[in-house]
């Protein structure tokens, strides 16, 4: 396994900046189109996707080989399957240019989101799944690019009521869109913190879709038992839980890292900083992350 972290945390940092402090790891970088955030960790542009000819590409790969840095995914994470048809273009297009990028750079390999109607129950949205991401998957086979879907509910806010924007959640799930789509190219971006807060075995599934977890996300997540006394599992979810660097969390990072190394998975695992606790200044996010690295060190050789 490569550990390091999202590029998401730091988006006061440019790339080469980026590339600098990560020296030796992995980064998944982001590549959203430049402009307005739509929320917190979104709108980061690491790598500019629309200004990226051939003389830029050679200087990404120079920067990266300068510093022993190697670009585990390029992340854009937007929903493609919402009711506005006119956004929904713009994110396809754009999801395509990622592609197309991350095959350019040798990188082959992309982390999304699938998206979702979010007032339409799941047998529609996996219909409409079906319709607008075979092309997009297609694409990716042409390009040998494979895609990372992050099992994200993207449910925590008002605006997201009541089923959230990204129908792959849960394993159940998983086995329906393999089944709709099973290109080879079509896979997870396996982030256990997600699972553990919706009361849902986070082990167990890496056995079942080993073949399926092109990446992996590091996130940790504390369930606030008080809390969910209070307002019950049909409250948003960060009025019960709280999102945590790793070790300071629920997840059990042991039985993690070993059912990982039982099916021998040997790709990126990235560190994914949503902690509100170290947020206060770009030397406190820094700080998450080598924190997060000195904890995760005991499942890596050196």
């Amino acid at each position: 396994m490569k550990l390091g972290f999202v590029s998401a945390i730091l988006p006061d940092l440019g790339f080469e900046e980026v590339v600098s402090f990560a020296s030796s790891e992995v980064v998944e970088m982001m590549c959203w189109p430049k402009g307005k955030a739509e929320r917190r960790y979104a709108g980061v542009t690491h790598i500019d996707v629309d200004e990226t000819g051939p003389r830029e590409i050679e200087r990404i790969k120079k920067n990266l080989a300068e510093k022993r840095v190697a670009i585990s995914a390029l992340g854009y994470y937007p929903n493609p399957l919402t009711k506005d048809e006119k956004a929904a273009q713009v994110y396809v297009e754009h999801l395509k240019r990622v592609i197309h990028l991350s095959a350019e750079l040798g990188v082959n390999q992309i982390n999304t989101f699938i998206g979702r109607e979010t007032d339409r129950d799941l047998d529609y949205n996996l219909e409409k799944f079906a319709r607008v991401w075979k092309p997009i998957v297609a694409y990716a086979e042409q390009e040998k690019v494979r895609i990372g879907i992050e099992n994200c509910p993207m449910f925590f806010s008002k605006d997201e009521w009541p089923n959230g924007n990204n129908i792959a959640y849960s394993p159940s799930i998983w086995r329906r869109m393999f089944e709709l789509i099973p290109s080879a190219s079509l896979g997870l971006n396996y982030d256990p913190s997600h699972l553990l807060w919706q009361q849902i075995d986070y082990i167990a599934p890496i056995y079942e879709f080993k073949e399926r977890i092109f990446h992996v996300h590091i996130k940790d997540a504390k369930v606030l038992k008080d809390r969910l006394g209070e307002v019950g599992i049909l409250s948003t979810p960060l009025e019960f839980h709280s999102p945590k660097l790793p070790g300071l969390g629920d997840v059990e990072w042991g039985r993690f890292f070993s059912a990982l190394t039982d099916v021998r998975y040997s790709g990126p695992a990235c560190v994914e900083v949503e902690d509100r606790s170290f947020e206060d200044s770009l030397a406190s996010r820094k700080l998450s992350l080598r924190q997060s690295r000195n904890y995760l060190r005991q499942f890596f050789p050196i």
